[in-house]
């Protein structure tokens, strides 16, 4: 059963990065008056790398958190993290004015502090594994911690007939 708790930490890990990037590519979409085809590959691109979370997160932890494997689950992070990045930026350029989506992220600080946070996991993880995990968590951690600006911003626009999505 003890050797069974670090599988079970893994997945949860695992559960809450998939539920923030839902969270966030909902509050996202919500946020811009329309895609495109280059949207909807974009959004697909992302996809293709949160599907690869469950496949690293089974590697790392089923082997006992070898290097090889947790840097190969922060690479993924790490990808999923630029394709949302490019997604963001697919809708910026295609949402024109007024930019809720712009005003919406600010200046995207944990955004920028996240990429930095899976490079430091990715070279942890070959020194001491368990560090570059805790890299991964405090990833997390910062995402948690819910961002009133987007709420705020997409209920001001609503409030706008001017500023509405359709």
């Amino acid at each position: 059963m003890r050797e069974e708790v670090p599988l079970l930490l893994a997945y949860a890990l695992s559960f809450i990065y998939l539920g923030i990037y839902w969270n966030n590519h909902h509050h996202m979409l919500a946020a811009v008056r329309r895609v495109s085809g280059v949207t909807l590959w974009a959004n697909l691109h992302l996809l293709f790398w949160l599907s690869l979370i469950p496949v690293t997160t089974a590697w790392m932890s089923e082997n006992g958190f070898p290097p090889i494997p947790t840097s190969a689950y922060g690479i993924t992070l790490l990808a999923a993290a630029i394709a949302y990045y490019l997604l963001q930026t697919v809708l910026l350029r295609l949402d024109g004015e007024p930019y809720v989506l712009r005003t919406a992220i600010g200046t995207d600080l944990k955004g920028k502090l996240s990429p930095f946070l899976y490079c430091l996991g990715i070279g942890l993880s070959f020194v001491n594994q368990w560090a570059g995990i805790a890299a991964y968590v405090v990833a997390a951690l910062i995402w948690l911690v819910p961002d009133r600006r987007v709420e705020r911003t997409l209920t001001a626009a609503q409030s706008d007939p001017d500023e509405r999505p359709p």
